[in-house]
This record gives C-alpha cells, sequence and structure tokens, in this order.
C-alpha cells in the first residue's frame, strides 16, 4: 500500500492527515532550489531521528540516529550531492542536527537518487511541519503525532505517490 499525497492531503491505511507541500507547488521537473514538491511515485528510504527528542520507536524500515555532524548535500558541485555527509564538509549542506524540531524525525524519500542528477533536486523528505502547517522548501511535512501514528504501518516496500 503506497502513501498517496494529494489537495493537501496525506492518505495511508486509512489516516487522512494534513500536510505540507513545497511552497511552489507540485512539478514533474523539479529544480534545485524551486520551492517545489516533485510529483510522481517514489521509495523511501532511511528514516532518521533525534533519539534526545523521539525516544524509542516502532517501525519496520530502517533507522538511523541524526548526529550533531550530520547534513545532507545540496551543492551540484559535490560528488554527494543529494546525499548524507558529515560535517565539516566543503560543500553547501543542510544540517540535519536542527533546532526547529522538523527533522526530529524524517523519512529520506528517493527522489532523484539512482542515478542521481544535479541540479534536479535534493534533500525530499517526509518530515514533521512546522506550526500552521507553513510551506516547505519541497518536502512533505506532517504533524509529529501523525507521524508517530503512520510510522509503525510502513513497510520497506511502501512507497509514496504524490500527486
Amino acid at each position: 500500500m503506497n502513501i498517496i499525497i494529494k489537495n493537501h492531503l496525506l492518505l495511508y491505511n486509512g489516516y487522512k492527515l494534513k500536510c505540507s507541500i513545497g511552497k511552489s507547488g507540485l512539478n514533474y521537473h523539479k529544480k534545485e532550489g524551486d520551492l517545489t514538491t516533485p510529483k510522481g511515485t517514489f521509495k523511501l528510504g532511511t528514516l532518521y531521528y533525534r533519539k534526545d527528542k523521539i525516544g524509542k520507536l516502532k517501525c519496520a524500515i530502517k533507522k538511523k540516529i541524526i548526529k550533531k555532524k550530520m547534513g545532507w548535500c545540496d551543492d551540484v558541485n559535490s560528488k554527494k550531492y543529494n546525499r548524507e555527509i558529515t560535517f565539516p564538509y566543503k560543500y553547501n549542506a543542510e544540517k540535519l542536527y536542527r533546532k526547529d524540531r522538523i527533522y526530529d524525525l524524517f523519512i529520506n524519500i528517493k527522489y532523484n537518487f539512482q542515478p542521481t542528477i544535479k541540479g534536479n533536486g535534493s534533500a525530499i523528505f517526509l518530515h514533521i511541519a512546522k506550526k500552521n502547517y507553513l510551506p516547505t522548501k519541497g518536502c512533505i511535512a506532517i504533524k509529529k503525532s501523525d507521524f508517530l501514528k503512520i510510522l509503525p504501518l510502513i513497510k520497506s516496500n511502501t512507497k509514496i505517490s504524490i500527486n
């Protein structure tokens, strides 16, 4: 069963949850920095989480604890574009260990992954929403409590369909 994103809703396994998308809407031809969420069906990657903020998790997918020096490369000049990196890092990268809590819990959406095409977008995640479901830079975001409800239901073969 796939997670469906449609009309600012996340639909999965009987749940109908409000979500945020990219500030500039959805796009089949996403580019780095365009603030759109990519349209299509994608595999889900690793669940990343802050052990100090989340605690024990029930899930059936691969998980990884976020450390202070972890980041995600969004620099088209790097060989690690759209991949996890470790700081210090000489190229541009987004910090995963953050104060604003949106990355206390997130799943990497395997958009622009194999192959990775530089400039087609990076760091597309399912993460925790900001207050009032403010738009994202291209990710999908849901309430933390909603994320924790659906997380135990997500399997290694679950995909996300963004329409």
